[in-house]
């Protein structure tokens, strides 16, 4: 099955034009953050999703946990699928499928430890996707994703045989890990932002390199 990339953080309608020609099938559009890399105005995000052409995904990443909150982010920005950054409660996610039964929803699970296993079983019940990252939502600043940081690839390789969702992998991605990271994981789907940037852009040698890493696994 051909692993499939989201690159993500754009910060401008040409980095998203840059991705999809590299081949990305899904770009990340940061929404404000506590902390991390990327994070845009929310106008910016809803010119850039409107912007991509099909079938390459949009992602709106909020950290906001509310319901509401979140229905009115998602309707602000016009996109049609959600990663939903913070560790929510499932419900949350079945009250999004009520309001919005068309939404897709991409819950983030930090893999600090083996307790990410069973948070990611309770989450595939509910949402269309997970995401697996390195952050730490725990720490005074919460860190929700941007870290540049690999994490246990043993215990996301263990979700991704435990789980009946796609799961992306994510967390200090580059091109020299990228054949490594699919070898050992066996994810859906990879997903990068600082790993094929240079001084916080988007670099186009970078970008390729990663491209054509994945091509040769």
């Amino acid at each position: 099955m051909r692993t499939r990339i989201k690159i993500c953080c754009m910060g401008s309608v040409e980095e998203a034009r840059l991705a999809v020609a590299a081949g990305a099938d899904a770009v990340g559009l940061v929404a404000e953050m506590p902390s991390g890399p990327g994070p845009i105005a929310d106008a910016l995000i809803a010119e850039i999703a409107a912007s991509v052409p099909p079938p390459v995904t949009p992602f709106l990443l909020t950290q906001r946990e509310d319901p509401e909150h979140i229905l009115a982010h998602v309707r602000k920005t016009g996109v049609t699928t959600v990663q939903l950054v913070r560790h929510v409660d499932a419900a949350v996610h079945r009250a999004l499928k009520a309001a919005l039964p068309w939404l897709k929803i991409v819950q983030v699970v930090h893999v600090e430890d083996d307790r990410a296993l069973a948070l990611a079983r309770l989450y595939a019940e509910t949402a269309d996707a997970l995401l697996l990252d390195s952050g730490r939502p725990s720490l005074d600043v919460a860190e929700l994703g941007g870290t540049g940081r690999v994490h246990d690839w043993e215990v996301s390789r263990r979700i991704v045989e435990a789980v009946d969702r796609p799961v992306f992998l994510a967390g200090g991605l580059t091109p020299a890990n990228a054949a490594e990271a699919i070898a050992r994981v066996r994810a859906f789907g990879l997903d990068l932002c600082s790993g094929v940037r240079t001084d916080g852009k988007l670099d186009p040698a970078k970008l390729a390199a990663f491209m054509a890493a994945v091509s040769e696994v």
